[in-house]
């Protein structure tokens, strides 16, 4: 994967603690400012309500100071909202200086950023809230997003093939590609991050036939739903 151009503000200065910071805090806003949401499902993670998700991202924020050396805090069964909220406010920071270690080129930070950015959106779009136009978490996940597309590509037998958003450019797989899939941030992201059906992303700007293509948009966690849930 190789990024071509990047010239967005907000996106290309960000270091991973820095992203990661700014979405736990846009989530305990969203969260303050939707007190009573913890039992909505969360339609991108049907299995998860609201407090589900957070006790994800808490569990996973946990799991990664573990494991280079902090000691283990993990959610009390059952947590509410505001627990959780108050457990990742206080273990967030541990996190950030772990992250800003790493400094400012790629980060063993980029996959929890990724995830936690990507559940900002989920929530997002269960709460009805506008998405962030700048957020400093959208370079390094689109850069996960768009290399784990790559892979996925080249499991498939499938030639490269160029991402496309107003500012940016991103090489998924090998060269010369042999497809270009463009269209604004957010429809873009959420179609590598397995949220839209495969007939949503088939219906995005491609330059080649996208129907070859499909097949590689599931990896990793990510798997697209039949039917569309958001978009």
């Amino acid at each position: 994967m190789t990024s071509s151009r990047i010239r967005v503000p907000g996106w290309n200065t960000a270091t991973a603690a820095e992203g990661y910071r700014q979405v736990r805090e846009n989530i305990a806003i969203l969260l303050t400012d939707h007190a009573g949401a913890g039992d909505r499902i969360v339609p991108a993670c049907p299995q998860w309500t609201v407090r589900e998700l957070l006790a994800h991202l808490t569990e996973i924020c946990d799991r990664v100071i573990t494991r280079f050396g902090g000691e283990p805090c993990p959610n009390p069964e059952r947590a509410s909202v505001a627990a959780l909220l108050r457990l990742w406010s206080e273990r967030g920071p541990e996190a950030d200086t772990l992250l800003a270690a790493d400094g400012d080129g790629k980060s063993r930070g980029d996959i929890m950023v990724m995830d936690a950015f990507t559940h900002e959106l989920d929530l997002r779009y269960a709460l009805g809230a506008p998405l962030p136009e700048a957020h400093p978490a959208w370079l390094r996940g689109f850069e996960v997003l768009v290399s784990g597309l790559g892979a996925s590509l080249t499991r498939h037998g499938l030639p490269g093939m160029r991402i496309e958003t107003e500012g940016a450019s991103w090489i998924a797989g090998t060269e010369p590609v042999a497809a270009v899939l463009s269209g604004p941030p957010a429809d873009l992201y959420r179609s590598l991050a397995g949220r839209r059906s495969p007939a949503q992303i088939a219906a995005l700007d491609w330059l080649g036939d996208p129907e070859p293509w499909l097949r590689a948009f599931t990896w990793g966690p990510f798997l697209p739903p039949d039917e569309a849930t958001e978009g």
